[in-house]
């Protein structure tokens, strides 16, 4: 059995159908970009659905179990930088 290594954070933005639509697409790859030049270990997944389309967009932040609905890439973005 082997060991990776966890992530500090976590984001998954839905990119389905409506989510896609209303932003979801967009946040995923600003946040991967985001990612990428951050100091911080921070993983972004693409989900396809979270079957909650009438908040659309939505993601989701771990630790601590975020849910954000109808947000603006500002908002994900200041919570990825906050400290927990």
């Amino acid at each position: 059995m082997g060991r990776f290594t966890v992530p500090d954070k976590v984001l998954f933005v839905c990119t389905g159908s409506k989510c896609g639509k209303r932003g979801g697409k967009d946040m995923y790859k600003t946040a991967r970009k985001f990612a990428k030049h951050s100091n911080q270990d921070i993983e972004v997944f693409r989900i396809e659905c979270t079957d909650r389309c009438e908040y659309a967009p939505v993601c989701t932040i771990s630790p601590g179990n975020i849910w954000l609905k109808e947000y603006s890439e500002k908002d994900v973005l200041k919570l990825l930088l906050a400290k927990d």
